[in-house]
């Protein structure tokens, strides 16, 4: 009897009618790691929308091409928009482990934020991509974020959501958190601001605030930049 091996990944052009061609690291990663054979049914995403139940017909040349048997849509997806924008982070690292959370955990859109205590940082593209990838399989999702460039914080304050918030640990008269969940339906769309080390500045937040943006405040404890922006990406994937 045929099994599933893994989940994969393929972008749509890897596809053409009901065949489909891995992407050479994937097939690599297939044959070398995984073992698969011809006959073997695997679970192919698109990162658009698509699951797809593939049978392997071939494995010549190092090349795993199949036919698609089934597909289904948005699979492991969302009802609502979840976007988080989280400051630049001095040490990349952490912002791809909140990176690789927020893929997880349903994030629809990700910005990398510039505000007025961002530290210079390089984030390298490439190495997003495929973190954003690896997550997208591991979690069961069957679409990548949107991942933007890098995005002044004055720029984001016009981006339209059913909700919009900005995280501020200094303003304990804030909304908290499980109050703005429980007012949410499944269905409402979030876009969050989380600011860099040192969180954002008065001035920052009073220009959210101005802009209609509510102060959200995620209580006591004093939390590391990734730590505070995974936990509304927690708390938000139980909305409604």
């Amino acid at each position: 009897m045929s099994k599933e091996k893994h989940r994969f990944y393929a972008p749509s052009e890897a596809f053409s009618g009901d065949q489909v061609v891995l992407p050479e690291d994937e097939g690599k990663h297939a044959l070398k790691v995984l073992r698969v054979v011809e006959g073997d049914q695997i679970t192919v995403t698109d990162g658009e929308g698509g699951t797809y139940r593939v049978r392997i017909d071939s494995t010549a040349g190092k090349q795993v091409a199949g036919t698609v048997l089934s597909r289904t849509e948005n699979e492991g997806e969302p009802e609502g928009g979840l976007h988080i924008a989280l400051g630049v982070l001095h040490q990349p690292a952490r912002w791809e482990t909140f990176l690789e959370k927020a893929v997880e955990l349903g994030c629809t859109r990700i910005t990398p934020m510039i505000t007025e205590r961002t530290q210079t940082s390089r984030l390298k593209d490439r190495r997003l991509h495929q973190i954003m990838i690896s997550a997208m399989k591991q979690s069961g999702r069957s679409r990548l974020p949107i991942l933007d460039a890098p995005t002044e914080f004055a720029a984001l304050l016009d981006v339209e959501a059913k909700k919009r918030v900005i995280c501020h640990e200094a303003r304990p008269d804030g909304v908290q958190l499980p109050e703005l969940v429980a007012s949410m339906q499944p269905s409402d769309d979030l876009v969050a601001l989380i600011g860099p080390e040192g969180g954002f500045s008065e001035g920052e937040v009073r220009m959210a605030e101005e802009k209609g943006w509510t102060t959200v405040w995620l209580g006591k404890r004093r939390l590391r930049a990734e730590t505070a922006a995974m936990a509304v990406v927690s708390m938000a994937s139980l909305r409604g």
